[in-house]
């Protein structure tokens, strides 16, 4: 399975795929301070909930290893400055705090089995990399989970990008419609642009194209044609973070799909891993809402496409429960009363696998 790869540690440092220069040019940064990380994920050289959490692992690892601390109480001391750096960076997706809190319950038994500093260093890359292969293993889980979903044949329409570049995987929602194709499905993708960072144009137009997967590209403003004409028989999304009652949060312009999906009776999936879920909050309402520059909007690429106004630009936007036909992770498939059925999942420990 072609898939390209967003992140990834090495003896050198943190290397990542620089997401905004695609589909153009393929570059990759190679990262040796976690500060340089904590900007990387602000500027979105990375993107995507799950990704984003192994980077936040890999930047809390690399803060440690590369910390100049001669004592652990040394490092003990500036171990809360280096997560608070990571966790500043951006507000929504719960797999960011999922990923510090992990690296911290770890950092901490360490420290109370009193290990040699070398060991608490090593300790911590290895991790980071063992998140990185889990996350991996859940996009697989996941995607066998959700294949069973996918119609026979026809298309499915997606939202930004959930794919590989998304998850350090083959991607959840890109992920189910791979292996739906390699299990013999038909399928094709209808993918909307994403505006105003076109993370759909840009990068699952490209991820797909390079995985050979058939495509159409269309504007966010041709959903509801689609729709109306029976052109979508599925649509699956990814998720940044999911509220105890299945409100669900994502790239900004999904909610309006769903609703255009509900009213046409098209199913609406979500496929996201349990670290989405977000199970301390009630609902929708309690979700941040990033709000990212207003130039993002009235530029692009450093062009004025608009005239020196006021421009608001929420990155994400939130999808009622009512409005999911089904959520999906690595450990089976939720379906309403989301209450009950999410804290099922996040309560099993094992990744399952459908049959």
């Amino acid at each position: 399975m072609n898939v390209a790869q967003p992140i990834e540690w090495t003896g050198k440092g943190v290397v990542m795929l620089d997401q905004r220069r695609l589909p153009g040019e393929v570059i990759r940064h190679t990262y040796t301070d976690y500060r340089d990380v904590a900007a990387a994920i602000k500027d979105m050289v990375i993107r995507g909930a799950p990704a984003i959490g192994v980077a936040a692992a890999m930047g809390v690892a690399l803060g440690v290893e590369r910390s100049s601390a001669r004592t652990l109480e040394e490092l003990r001391a500036e171990f809360p400055g280096i997560c608070r750096t990571i966790k500043q960076t951006r507000p929504t997706a719960v797999d960011l705090f999922w990923g510090v809190e992990r690296m911290t319950r770890r950092f901490d038994q360490l420290l109370a089995a009193n290990s040699p500093l070398d060991a608490v260093r090593r300790a911590m890359v290895e991790e980071a990399r063992a998140i990185h292969a889990e996350k991996r293993a859940i996009d697989e889980a996941m995607g066998r989970f959700g294949a069973e979903l996918m119609p026979a044949a026809g298309q499915v329409m997606t939202q930004c990008n959930a794919g590989a570049l998304a998850t350090a995987g083959i991607g959840s929602a890109l992920g189910v419609i791979r292996v739906a194709i390699e299990q013999g499905h038909k399928l094709s993708v209808l993918v909307p642009e994403t505006r105003p960072y076109l993370q759909g144009a840009r990068l699952t137009a490209w991820e797909l194209h390079e995985g050979g997967v058939p495509l159409t590209l269309i504007t966010d403003n041709m959903v509801g044609h689609f729709m109306k004409a029976g052109k979508v028989d599925a649509v699956v999304v990814g998720a940044d973070r999911i509220a105890a009652n299945g409100d669900t949060a994502n790239k900004i312009g999904t909610y309006q799909i769903a609703v255009l999906a509900h009213e046409h009776g098209v199913p609406f999936y979500v496929a996201a891993p349990v670290s989405t879920f977000d199970l301390a909050i009630s609902s929708g309402e309690q979700i941040p809402i990033e709000e990212r520059p207003a130039e993002e909007v009235t530029h692009f690429r450093g062009v004025r496409v608009a005239p020196d106004v006021a421009a608001a630009n929420p990155a994400f936007d939130v999808t009622p429960a009512r409005l999911i036909s089904a959520i999906i992770c690595e450990r089976g498939v939720a379906r309403a009363p989301y209450t009950d059925s999410l804290r099922r999942l996040a309560e099993s420990v094992a990744i399952a696998t459908p049959g």
